[in-house]
C-alpha cells in the first residue's frame, strides 16, 4: 500500500500552491475557501509542518511546500493527461514521439501541424532528450527520433533519415566582400557544437586548411550553436536541415558552398518497436516524415 496522503487533500494543496490563495482555489475546485483551509491544515498535521504562511489576502509557501508544489504539478500534469486520453473518441489516437531537442525545434516542430491537419484523429505527445531512449524499456513511447545513434536492441526497427550536409554557416553581417574566404575562416570565431559528430578539425583537415589556434565557445545543442551563429557571435558547423529556416530568412548565409569540400552524414535516426509497425498512426508517422524529409518513399523500412 503507498504510504502518501489522501489525494483530497493533495489535490487543495496543488491549487492553493498553484494559484497562491485558498480563495481561488475554492472557486476552481467549487469548494468553499473553509474547505480548502481545512484540508490544508490536515495536510499540514499529516507531515507534521507548515505548508503555508499566512498573509492578509494570500498565502505564502515554505520552503517544504515550493518542493511539494513542483513534484506535485508533474504528478498532477501527467494524471491530466492520462485521462484525457481515455476520453478521447474511440477513433482518437494518441501518438508518443520522443525526439532529439534541436530536431524537434529547429524541423520536426515546424512541421507538426501540417501533420495534425492530415491526421486529425492522431494526438501527437512530444518529448526530447539528448540522449538515445531504450523502446523496450519506455513501453508508453511511440516512436523515437535520436541524435547521433539510435540503440540497438532486438525487435527495434531503426532506419537513418537521410544524409544531412554539414556546413560552415555564419551571420551576413560579419562577411566583408573584400576579405578572402579563407582568410575569414582562419580569423574569425569558430562555434564547437559539443554532441556533433562532425567537428571542426576534421572540417579543417578535409578543406587541407590549418586550423585556427584561437579559443572556441561552445554549447551542447545545435539550436543553440545556431542561434548564437544569428547574433553574429562567430562561425557555426552545422546541418543545413536544422538550420532551413534562418537560411531561407537570410539571417545565416552558407559560407564557400562553390569553394570547401562538402560535408554529408547520417545523423538523426527514426526507431519504432517492429510489434507496432503495421499499427495505423507508427505506419502513417513514418511515411509522412519520409515525404518531409525528401526521401524515396519506397525505402520506407517494413
Amino acid at each position: 500500500m503507498r504510504r502518501i496522503p489522501n489525494f483530497v487533500l493533495l489535490r487543495a494543496f496543488e491549487a492553493a500552491a498553484r494559484l497562491q490563495s485558498f480563495t481561488l482555489a475554492a472557486e476552481e475546485l467549487h469548494l468553499t475557501q473553509s474547505a480548502i483551509s481545512h484540508q490544508v491544515k490536515e495536510l499540514e498535521e499529516y507531515f507534521g509542518r507548515k505548508l503555508f504562511h499566512r498573509r492578509n489576502r494570500r498565502v505564502e509557501l515554505t520552503q517544504e511546500a515550493l518542493r511539494l508544489q513542483e513534484s506535485l504539478g508533474r504528478v498532477f500534469d501527467v494524471i491530466e493527461a492520462a485521462c484525457g486520453d481515455v476520453a478521447l473518441s474511440s477513433k482518437a489516437q494518441v501518438l508518443a514521439v520522443h525526439c532529439a531537442p534541436s530536431f524537434a525545434a529547429k524541423w520536426l516542430g515546424p512541421r507538426l501541424p501540417e501533420f495534425m491537419r492530415e491526421h486529425p484523429d492522431v494526438t501527437i505527445r512530444l518529448s526530447s532528450s539528448a540522449e538515445a531512449i531504450d523502446l523496450t524499456q519506455l513501453q508508453d513511447i511511440d516512436v523515437a527520433i535520436s541524435y547521433g545513434y539510435a540503440l540497438e536492441r532486438p525487435g527495434i526497427m531503426t532506419s537513418a533519415i537521410g544524409r544531412e550536409r554539414i556546413v560552415p554557416l555564419c551571420s551576413p553581417a560579419l562577411l566583408d566582400k573584400s576579405e578572402p574566404l579563407i582568410e575569414f575562416m582562419a580569423s574569425a570565431t569558430l562555434i564547437d557544437s559539443q554532441l556533433s559528430r562532425v567537428t571542426w578539425p576534421e572540417w579543417f583537415v578535409l578543406n587541407n586548411i590549418p586550423l585556427p589556434t584561437q579559443p572556441r565557445p561552445s554549447f551542447d545543442r545545435a539550436a543553440l550553436v545556431l542561434s548564437a551563429a544569428v547574433d553574429g557571435m562567430g562561425i557555426a558547423l552545422e546541418s543545413v536541415r536544422l538550420a532551413e529556416r534562418e537560411l531561407a530568412r537570410g539571417d545565416l548565409v552558407e559560407l564557400g558552398a562553390d569553394i570547401f569540400r562538402p560535408l554529408a552524414r547520417e545523423t538523426h535516426f527514426l526507431s519504432y518497436r517492429m510489434s507496432d509497425k503495421n499499427v495505423e498512426k507508427v505506419k502513417g508517422f513514418r511515411r509522412w516524415l519520409w515525404e518531409k524529409a525528401g526521401l524515396d518513399l519506397d525505402m520506407v523500412s517494413p
